[in-house]
């Protein structure tokens, strides 16, 4: 998409979130505690108690809390999710005006960001990309990687905002290429978990105990954010989603990438082998 022309506030103070999950509900104190107003919503009421309780105000539905915001930022599992909270009924589509800025907190598929950036657009709105990277303890401590993309100047606007939950806010490009960031980074954080299952266990079956290659390993050419972080402890929820997002969007682009169908598959293994049962599926 090109440059925006639409008329945004330069000085973010209203920021809403939709979805106050493990995610969100630490976003909110952590935007609370830098001196922002938060608005939140969420259909669940344990969530929306525990986001109340770091600072934010509730309110009854995502078009609420367009209405009250300047910026807002959805933190949702789905695309079909994504698009509920955004154009379904009572969703922030119904309480946009022109000059509110939506930024997409969730892991969506490219070609879905670039829809909704260019369907808000008629709207008067911006979209921003800005999918959320490191998981819930770094959500928990206020250190988000967050990979952006949209109208820049908006972006830099929202950037106090993001740094209140983000130690690192990169901005990549037009809309769409944030969520193809964090596409590209998820393929190689399960090509990493994959080779490190892979790789301990044949260690493992030679006699090597797996905690003292581990800790070997660290100093090692074949050290990775996954194994210092024991990325396979977080139960890997979305690791299937994200791999099927990939191979759909090479699929789209006519480009082969074999390593990330077997990626998806020994992803598969191991939460079987975990006994983590069925991948997370969208209501």
């Amino acid at each position: 998409m090109g440059s925006s022309t639409t008329i945004f506030s330069s000085d973010i103070k209203r920021v809403g979130l939709l979805g106050l999950g493990k995610m969100g509900a630490p976003m909110a104190g952590h935007l609370h505690a830098k001196g922002f107003e938060v608005l939140g919503y969420d259909p669940v009421k344990a969530a929306c108690d525990d986001a109340a309780v770091r600072g934010a105000r509730i309110l009854p539905s995502p078009r609420a809390v367009a209405e009250a915001s300047d910026l807002v930022i959805v933190v949702v599992g789905f695309d079909n999710e994504v698009e509920r909270v955004v154009f379904g009924p009572q969703g922030v589509a119904e309480g946009a005006r022109p000059g509110l800025v939506v930024a997409i907190g969730s892991t969506i598929a490219p070609r879905t960001a670039i829809s909704l950036a260019q369907r808000l657009a008629g709207l008067g709105v911006i979209t921003l990309d800005a999918p959320l990277t490191r998981g819930e303890q770094a959500a928990v401590s206020g250190k988000l990687l967050i990979l952006g993309a949209g109208e820049e100047a908006a972006f830099e606007a929202c950037r106090p905002a993001f740094a209140s939950f983000a130690s690192d806010v990169f901005h990549l490009g037009a809309a769409g290429a944030g969520q193809v960031g964090k596409m590209v980074n998820n393929l190689i954080l399960w090509a990493c978990i994959a080779a490190n299952d892979e790789g301990l266990r044949l260690g493992e079956q030679l006699g090597v105990d797996a905690e003292k290659m581990r800790a070997a390993l660290h100093h090692s050419s074949a050290q990775n954010w996954a194994m210092d972080w024991r990325a396979e402890d977080s139960g890997m929820p979305w690791a299937e989603k994200d791999m099927t997002i990939v191979l759909a969007e090479a699929d789209q682009a006519r480009l082969a990438l074999p390593l990330c169908g077997t990626i998806k598959e020994v992803i598969k293994g191991l939460k079987i082998r975990m006994g983590l049962g069925m991948p997370v599926q969208p209501d």
